[in-house]
């Protein structure tokens, strides 16, 4: 046998995802098998939309899909895709009553009036990205409801503060695909083996170097960022940082966490308010990076501290290593 086949042979097999998630089941807030089963859900989902994703080419459903979403986006046919997707997902495994997604206007009720949770979520994030085979992603939140179980959905149990979350993740699809979620008991990332069918622990205890020479922005809008977010990109050029941008916002992320660095979206002239939405993205993306030892804000305070006043609420973004973070807000 060859030196190649001895080396893969002797690479270990990570704990699947079922396996590790049943194994830290203790550290779930009101650890019940719900929140479990959830997680679950959403990773099933997450598989069927990655093989939709692969296949997208040869099945002609790249392009777009003819309407708009709430936000005034033109829809891509695999963002419906996605969107039904999990929404089935999700109404079938019946631990949610409620979702919040960036593909509907209003609150979706899954008719599961005794479950506990509400999940917002980006189904598609860079979706656009799809007809050139760039990285894409799935952002989602995870909410404790705060209404009485057996009544109506209410809009506090939806618009609650990033600091409420009790889970978080993303699925990444790229060159490998990956499942990344938090608990508030640190960060952990699988990877999608296809020919098991399984997701693999392969980043165990993720975290985010405290500082990096990496940062993320679109600087074709340069001129109408706030004198201040001129001034930090002025002096990460000053300091030959690496600028990468992909624009997609999971891949900028991932890769930050990984490697170190920032991914700015601030407020321009076209979005006074920021881009982002706070309820189903930055949310999500900042429990990571505070549970990863990096830090978010919107500029000025903690993303999750934000009380949300509307659904598809935006904010501006500054999230990655903590001291770059820091010393680009103000």
């Amino acid at each position: 046998m060859g030196k190649a086949e001895n080396s893969r042979i002797a690479l270990p097999v990570g704990s699947n995802l079922d396996r590790f998630i049943m194994r830290n089941q203790e550290d779930f807030p009101y650890a019940s098998g719900e929140l479990s089963q959830l997680i679950r859900d959403l990773a099933y989902a997450g598989k069927i939309v990655n093989r939709e994703i692969n296949r997208a080419g040869l099945a002609g459903i790249t392009g777009a899909y003819g309407a708009e979403n709430v936000q005034g986006e033109e829809q891509q046919n695999l963002d419906v895709a996605a969107d039904i997707r999990f929404t089935r997902a999700l109404k079938k495994g019946g631990e949610v009553a409620a979702i919040i997604s960036e593909e509907a206007e209003e609150i979706i009720d899954l008719q599961n009036p005794r479950s506990k949770y509400i999940v917002a979520i980006d189904p598609l994030d860079g979706s656009s990205n799809i007809d050139v085979n760039v990285s894409i992603g799935t952002i989602f939140s995870i909410y404790r409801r705060v209404s009485p179980l057996g009544g109506p959905v209410q809009m506090d149990d939806v618009l609650q503060p990033g600091k409420d979350q009790v889970a978080a993740g993303y699925i990444l699809y790229g060159s490998s695909t990956m499942f990344v979620y938090t608990t508030g008991k640190g960060v952990n990332g699988f990877t999608y083996e296809p020919s098991l069918g399984e997701y693999l622990l392969s980043h165990q205890n993720m975290t985010i170097p405290k500082s990096g020479s990496i940062y993320s922005i679109n600087e074709g809008s340069f001129n109408s960022f706030p004198a201040s977010v001129q001034q930090y990109v002025n002096t990460c050029k000053e300091r030959q940082y690496s600028a990468r941008y992909i624009g997609s916002l999971v891949a900028d992320f991932h890769r930050n966490v990984l490697k170190g660095g920032i991914y700015i979206y601030p407020s321009t002239e076209k979005a006074p308010n920021g881009k982002l939405r706070l309820l189903y993205e930055c949310n999500a993306l900042a429990m990571i990076a505070e549970e990863a030892g990096g830090a978010a804000t919107d500029g000025n305070g903690r993303i999750l501290e934000i009380a949300p006043s509307a659904l598809h609420q935006r904010v501006p973004f500054f999230v990655g290593s903590k001291d770059m973070v820091e010393e680009a807000s103000n």
